[in-house]
């Protein structure tokens, strides 16, 4: 599960095995869990996190969404 960035407490991961699916990245805090659609940037699961802690995942998402898909495509090879 290689972790892309860390950043204001959140971690921002993904799984090995998820090439599956479009590309996307999960967040976590305090036991608190999220995942982000990347193309377009959109929430696709929320476990936990209050809409303003979402609003802010989504900010941090979109403004790192190249950050993160380039590491997906690297881990991937897509």
């Amino acid at each position: 599960m290689p972790t892309v960035l860390r950043l204001d407490g959140y971690r921002f991961f993904f799984y090995s095995l998820e090439n599956t699916e479009p590309a996307h990245v999960h967040a976590e805090r305090g036991g608190n869990a999220a995942k982000y659609w990347l193309n377009p940037v959109a929430l696709a699961m929320n476990n936990g996190f209050r809409s303003h802690e979402l609003t802010r995942l989504r900010t941090l998402v979109t403004e790192y969404r190249n950050t993160f898909q380039e590491a997906w495509n690297a881990h991937f090879g897509s």
